[in-house]
């Protein structure tokens, strides 16, 4: 490499803040590059920050047998063994995150003495808790933190990798850590970390970070963000496999108008196509698809179809010939069809890695390509890791090929460009107005960018409920934030309360879907009795009051990288007691939520961080101070959730059947206050579903600012335009004094002042003002004197 000069003495070259130099002066940041043996420091002043291959562990082409067998299957390699591998060492840490999918804890666990950490997209049945084990998807991301630094490291490999981690620290008890501060060791906490993929080449991305914010936006600037969801697609969604036919859609969509629970989506699973042939429908159970979906629309409702990528193998069936014919399939190493079972029988596998058969399967979304197709139907592709029930570890055999590529090589990618291509066909059907909806469940880097993810096929039992709030955590740390699991369980049948609880913890996750499998009993929620039912209702409808904030914050994580749903050591960095915690977590900044997930409880013990900070339970108002446990009484209609002092959440108090028919009801700003007496927030309104926010800049996005007894709004984006009727129907104040008047400015020359009607709750400090009725788009001031 031209730019890098090696010294004479040591061999290796300096980088510093981008310049390559050899005179040993002092800068901020170092990169240092040693020749033989090789080695790569970045350091930060006197200060390590990480190394590469510190441990020597750099290998490529290991030695092993040029042939592998596993049960039945025999794995030919005609590229003999191809492994690389690399270590990393990160001085002063010793809490990393990351590396999805995996069911277990947020905080990863060290490995030695097990098994490593498993990459590999697999279909798993009833996949076990707090294990290694591969799942659905990868994503070759981790995160390291400590209470001084946040990095990154984006292990672009989509081979099956293994990933080793080890810790000078682990296993050490309170006391050994005590005996070490008494007699003052001074050993350094570290974390080494040893990546292993079985082919491919070495290609790593560091991100220095230094704070949390700054490593989602690195790793955003490489793989993209998050796709900003149409607003419905945040609202509640109800799914089993299988709604029997027109009639059952329709007396499951009547139920929820009869017991007054909002939903925006039906889904129907693999048995509303004939016969397993996607894009096709069952021509005796679902005869009329468009009468159906009219009748969703009537009501402003939605459904999503599914569409996997496995295709029956059967010359009668119009996506097999064409996909055959030209020779779209993916490759045996005899160069013949690839062809495995899976739910249509015999099934030929697309190769998605070939743009060719992208784009062709994209226009097969096309209004008059998929018939019994309309706009407001949606698509999820479920088995594209891809499942291969007769394959090695029920998935494609490693020497099937994707043009001149092993499956071996790219495997992890497959699922990422299955949901590429079915969103772009969901794009062009509409002539790239409307944004699409599509949800995977296979996934890798930057997946983010094509819609939403869910944790497979979970089971209706209390430490599956507990995992989904790690297992949304991690994904959400590499860039998938529109993450969640299925409602009460996918296998098996969940208790009442397990059920109720799923409900109210689900309300809070990015993701909110009920689902069930085939065999099991029928849970909508209206079949448990009329209690139970009023408690769903009432989690379900707390999900669409919040549904202003929810499309704030996925507008932000589209724009920036930030996670959604996150860890409270994103927020409160060098807070320690935070960096372990993931039994609850942060919805953006401002909210709290810790689900009630033990059976039985009757209370949970909640950490508020933040030293000088308050807390304001949202449901009663109570106000709590920060940097503490706090032991919270439940009963089973609590859901515990903190609004963050110095906030303002917008929230749409009226819930309808659907988020359409909230489309243009007013707004009303909780603004809770802290002890400075100040609090800040944002609203953000587009019209919920084209690409117009981004194309054309029609959108309104608002500061709200409370100081100086004044709240106000103010325009953050003068050069959109987008025009709303709604209005603010009711603010309020938490953590107030009382005023003696409240008066409404607005500019302009007609009634620019006004007088607002309040009341004042003195034994909890809440004022509310009543009717502002001033336009949410225009700027205005309340001043409380």
């Amino acid at each position: 490499v031209d730019n890098v000069i090696a010294t004479s003495t040591k061999r290796e070259c300096i980088c510093m803040n981008g310049q390559w130099r050899q005179d040993g002066t002092e800068y901020s940041q170092r990169l240092i590059v040693s020749a033989k043996p090789f080695r790569l420091d970045i350091m930060e002043g006197r200060e390590v920050l990480l190394s590469l291959n510190s441990r020597g562990l750099l290998t490529a082409k290991e030695d092993g047998m040029w042939e592998e067998t596993f049960k039945s299957h025999t794995d030919n390699k005609p590229n003999g063994p191809s492994s690389i591998s690399l270590d990393f060492s990160l001085p002063g840490v010793e809490h990393v995150y990351g590396i999805p999918e995996h069911a277990d804890s947020l905080k990863l666990k060290t490995t030695d003495g097990g098994d490593p950490y498993r990459l590999f997209n697999l279909d798993v049945f009833q996949y076990e808790l707090f294990n290694p084990m591969a799942l659905y998807g990868a994503i070759p991301v981790m995160l390291s933190h400590s209470a001084q630094r946040t990095m990154g490291i984006f292990w672009l490999n989509a081979a099956e990798t293994w990933v080793d981690i080890s810790s000078n620290t682990a296993g050490k008890t309170v006391l050994g850590q005590m005996l070490d501060y008494v007699q003052g060791s001074s050993e350094t906490p570290q974390t080494d970390v040893r990546w292993i993929s079985e082919s491919g080449i070495i290609d790593v991305f560091i991100m220095l970070g230094p704070t949390p914010t700054d490593v989602f936006s690195q790793y955003a600037s490489l793989t993209g963000t998050q796709a900003f969801p149409p607003l419905s697609a945040l609202a509640y969604h109800q799914c089993r496999w299988n709604y029997n036919d027109q009639e059952d859609v329709a007396a499951v969509d009547q139920g929820f108008d009869e017991h007054d629970i909002p939903y925006d989506f039906i889904w129907l699973d693999i048995e509303h196509t004939d016969g397993k042939r996607y894009f096709t429908w069952d021509p005796h159970k679902f005869p009329q698809p468009k009468d159906m979906l009219q009748g969703l629309i009537d009501k402003r409702r939605k459904m999503v179809a599914i569409v996997d990528p496995h295709i029956k193998v059967d010359s009668s069936y119009k996506i097999h010939n064409e996909i055959r014919s030209k020779g779209f399939y993916v490759k045996n190493k005899d160069g013949g069809d690839y062809e495995g079972w899976c739910w249509p029988g015999n099934s030929g596998y697309p190769d998605f890695t070939n743009p060719e058969m992208r784009a062709w399967w994209a226009s097969m979304f096309a209004y008059d390509q998929y018939e019994g197709s309309m706009e407001n139907m949606y698509t999820w592709n479920d088995m594209n890791e891809p499942s291969v029930f007769n394959g090695p570890e029920v998935t494609m055999h490693k020497d099937a090929l994707h043009g001149t590529w092993e499956n071996r090589d790219l495997h992890n990618l497959y699922g990422l460009y299955v949901q590429m291509a079915t969103a772009e066909g969901l794009i062009e059907r509409s002539g790239g107005v409307e944004r699409p909806f599509v949800l995977t469940r296979a996934f890798f880097a930057g997946s983010q960018r094509y819609g939403a993810v869910w944790t497979g096929d979970n089971t209706a039992d209390w430490d599956h409920l507990k995992i989904s709030i790690p297992m949304c955590l991690s994904l959400g740390l590499v860039g998938v934030s529109f993450c969640g699991a299925d409602v009460g369980g996918f296998f098996k049948s969940p208790s009442t309360e397990l059920l109720v609880r799923w409900y109210q913890t689900g309300a809070y996750q990015p993701f909110f879907r009920a689902h069930a499998h085939l065999d099991t009993p029928r849970r909508e929620p209206w079949l448990f009795g009329p209690e139970n039912t009023a408690l769903i209702r009432e989690a379900v409808r707390q999900r669409y009051a919040l549904l202003p904030y929810w499309y704030q914050l996925f507008y932000h994580a589209h724009h920036s990288g930030q996670p959604v749903m996150r860890p409270l050591w994103v927020e409160y960095t060098q807070d320690t007691a935070t960096f372990s915690v993931d039994d609850q977590f942060l919805l953006g900044r401002d909210l709290l939520v810790h689900p009630v997930t033990e059976e039985g409880a009757k209370g949970v013990t909640a950490y508020l961080p933040g030293k000088g900070e308050v807390w304001f339970d949202v449901h009663t108002f109570q106000k709590h101070n920060g940097a503490q446990n706090l032991y919270i009484p439940v009963t089973i209609s609590s859901i515990p959730v903190f609004q963050r002092g110095g906030s303002i959440i917008p929230r749409k108090a009226r819930v309808r059947r659907s988020s359409s028919c909230m489309e243009h009801d007013p707004y009303t700003l909780f603004v809770a206050l802290s002890p400075k007496r100040f609090a800040q927030g944002e609203l953000y309104i587009d019209d919920g579903h084209t690409f117009n926010f981004d194309k054309q800049k029609q959108f309104i996005h608002r500061r709200l600012s409370f100081a100086n007894n004044a709240l106000s709004s103010r325009n953050l984006a003068p050069g959109s335009q987008f025009i709303t009727p709604s209005w603010i129907e009711k603010i309020v104040i938490l953590g107030a004094s009382k005023p003696s008047k409240a008066t409404l400015k607005t500019p302009g020359e007609f009634f620019p002042e006004s007088l607002l009607e309040f009341e004042f709750d003195a034994s909890m400090s809440v004022l509310t003002l009543r009717k502002p009725g001033v336009n949410a788009g225009v700027d205005w001031t309340v001043v409380l004197q």
